[in-house]
């Protein structure tokens, strides 16, 4: 299951990038190639790329491919990792749990505003940023689930 939805995460990953490499094609030829640029290629480049960031943060990029700065990880302890480990999780999981519902409220306000060009309204394009907080809150706790096991605690793990 988990590798199902792996896939699927990338699949969808991929789709956006895809997306926004034709949104880029279309934007350069009708610019360069009829001298006639399209205003609604802007905006939806704009919005992809929001998504695009969003989306790979959240749910693509594991997070060992995140940057870290592992000289003091790798000096100390397994113990004290242990103790990082959570204490960054809580740290990062509590502050994105906490910010949910005011996010979301103002996620949802943004219903009833749309973008200039294509009118797409403000809530789909400030939507990834709600799913970057609760898989934030997922992995943390999937990260404090397995520190308390001792799992993930080697040193050099990020490099």
């Amino acid at each position: 299951m988990l590798r199902w939805l792996k896939t699927a995460a990338d699949v969808i990953g991929g789709g956006l990038f895809l997306a926004l490499f034709i949104v880029f094609l279309v934007q350069i030829t009708a610019r360069f190639g009829f001298n006639r640029p399209l205003a609604w290629t802007d905006e939806g480049a704009v919005i992809l790329y929001v998504w695009i960031i969003l989306w790979a943060a959240a749910v693509v990029v594991p997070e060992r491919e995140h940057v870290v700065f592992d000289l003091v990880w790798n000096s100390v302890s397994r113990r004290t990792r242990q103790v990082m480990r959570i204490a960054g999780h809580l740290l990062v999981g509590g502050l994105a749990l906490t910010a949910i519902p005011a996010s979301w409220d103002y996620v949802h306000f943004m219903n009833r505003e749309g973008t200039p060009v294509l009118g797409v309204s403000f809530m789909w394009v400030f939507l990834p940023f709600v799913l970057l907080l609760v898989a934030l809150v997922v992995r943390a706790a999937w990260a404090i689930f397995n520190a308390l096991r001792g799992v993930g605690l080697e040193a050099d793990v990020h490099t």
